[in-house]
């Protein structure tokens, strides 16, 4: 039976990345261990945004042209699988391109200048959890432990899976403290 709920399954261990929870999950699988009966649980969560770069009309201009250039060719392709012969179809498909081009630029020149200059870069952002979970149902529990060689009296975070090495690949997005780069603030800077 699989926990009903990410908080319904009991504490098997606990990792600082989601590549080491995984790999115990892993490993349980390797072992035939019903892992429907698992869950992976990142906990203590924040949202990180990335500034790739600077926005200005350039930027905004080639963006919007590129993906309504990839919208009107997707058009024309859906409407020129209805076409007669094959110079109509491949017109279709230019036109399209065309007129999704243009329809993109215009359309992500006009948003842009809507902000009025209070968004002028480029982000992504992601999630990031300061630890992963593995949860195991509760009645799965020993065997789990058994699996991953795990004493019963393991208390989750202690120690990592036998065989696995936490922090062995530090992940490069994170800084030398496990933080990404952008929660570091200057000295004396105020929390958000």
């Amino acid at each position: 039976m699989q926990p009903t709920s990410p908080s319904a399954g009991t504490v098997l261990a606990s990792y600082p990345r989601y590549a080491d929870a995984q790999a115990a999950v892993d490993r349980l699988s390797d072992a035939r261990f019903p892992v429907q009966r698992t869950s992976i649980v990142g906990r203590d969560l924040r949202l990180v945004e990335t500034v790739t770069g600077r926005l200005d009309y350039r930027r905004a201009a080639l963006s919007g042209l590129a993906t309504g250039a990839w919208f009107g060719l997707l058009v024309g392709l859906f409407v020129g699988l209805f076409a007669d012969d094959a110079g109509s179809w491949l017109g279709l498909l230019l036109w399209g391109l065309l007129f999704g081009a243009l329809a993109g630029l215009v359309f992500s020149v006009a948003a842009y200048a809507a902000t009025g200059g209070r968004r002028d870069f480029v982000s992504t952002s992601s999630l990031v959890a300061d630890r992963y979970d593995v949860l195991v149902d509760p009645a799965a529990v020993a065997e789990a432990r058994r699996v991953l060689g795990l004493s019963a009296s393991y208390p989750p975070g202690d120690q990592p899976v036998p065989g696995y090495r936490p922090g062995a690949e530090p992940d490069p997005r994170l800084g030398p403290d496990g933080l990404p780069p952008s929660t570091h603030l200057p000295p004396g800077a105020p929390d958000r």
